[in-house]
């Protein structure tokens, strides 16, 4: 079932007297969380459904969500709930992308504003997330407090903002990731990346259009997991690299095709099919390794060590509309 809703403010409910969190309504969906578990409820042919996961892994998939505004095509937070985005608009599903749901009627898509949408999440993020608790660490690197009852929060790491360079990182104007100064360490897990600089020898008159940066020192620094920065912008070619620690907390379905780099150590990716989640290939990515990711498929990664990945992502307009329509393949290359 699909339908558009007009969603105009933030639906929340009075904080619970058992757990101290809110509840919120968007369209036919509702969200609540308790000490352990978030849940999402919705309504089709009268009939009411729900949909559980640890209020932790589902944090760490919204927070994705909000920080990468939807992304590029489909945010599965696990095979039953996810968002589409159409940019500008959002589909938020149950069951749509799930064979037993749909096949039996069961599933909801509701499309909302961006904004609004937005909004309601956001909200979210802030109520449910307790102090010491940062949906966007590693396990390693942040307290357990999500477990419980409502316990203050942690503002400082949901509303971080993105790291999205307009020139190459070191150029004025853009923020310098890699630099003491501005309060990023290195991670624990690259005290061995060397923060050596190469050296640039411009013309006089070029000083500002001739540079060079280590990236792997830019990336040693990165105080989050699983969330792509800018680091370059070449038309609509972006270079977006991440470090990767622990699990994916999203299934990401394609909308066009990502070229992914490794860098550093190994990620393990679950590719499945992207509208009905089915095993489609295992690809174990050592550094140097290169793959493309079709614009059929939903991917999940898995690190061990924390790693380094560059993602290519191409932001020519109307892509999802090609591959949609099938005038252009999913996959880059046929062998």
């Amino acid at each position: 079932m699909s339908q558009t809703v007009n969603a105009l403010e933030v639906k929340a409910s009075p904080a619970s007297n058992q757990t101290g969190y809110r509840s919120f309504e968007l369209g036919s969906f509702a969200f609540s969380r308790d000490e352990y578990f978030a849940k999402v409820t919705w309504h089709v042919g009268g009939q009411k459904l729900s949909h559980v996961m640890s209020a932790d892994a589902f944090l760490r998939a919204m927070m994705r969500d909000v920080a990468w505004g939807f992304f590029y095509g489909w945010v599965n937070f696990d095979p039953v709930i996810g968002t589409r985005n159409l940019y500008g608009k959002v589909e938020l599903y149950a069951g749509a992308y799930h064979p037993a749901y749909k096949e039996k009627g069961l599933d909801l898509t509701e499309t909302f504003d961006s904004r609004e949408i937005m909004a309601t999440f956001k909200a979210i993020l802030d109520d449910w997330t307790n102090e010491g608790f940062d949906p966007f660490a590693a396990p390693d690197e942040t307290d357990t407090t999500w477990v419980g009852k409502k316990n203050g929060n942690n503002r400082l790491a949901i509303e971080r903002q993105r790291q999205a360079c307009k020139r190459m990182p070191g150029l004025a104007g853009d923020a310098e990731l890699r630099t003491d100064k501005n309060g990023y360490p290195v991670n624990r897990a690259f005290a061995d990346v060397s923060q050596e600089e190469p050296e640039v020898h411009a013309e006089p008159g070029f000083e500002d259009e001739v540079h060079a940066f280590s990236l792997f020192a830019y990336l040693s620094r990165s105080d989050v997991t699983w969330n792509p920065s800018v680091s370059s912008v070449l038309e609509r070619s972006l270079c977006c690299p991440t470090t990767e620690e622990y699990i994916l907390p999203i299934k990401h379905g394609n909308d066009r095709v990502e070229w992914f780099i490794q860098l550093s150590d190994q990620i393990e990716w679950e590719i499945e099919d992207k509208q009905t989640g089915a095993p489609r290939a295992k690809v174990i990515m050592k550094a140097g390794d290169v793959a493309a990711m079709p614009a059929d498929i939903r991917h999940q990664g898995y690190s061990k060590k924390r790693s380094m990945l560059l993602v290519w992502e191409n932001a020519t307009p109307g892509l999802p509309e090609l591959y949609e329509s099938g005038k252009l393949k999913p996959n880059p290359v046929e062998f």
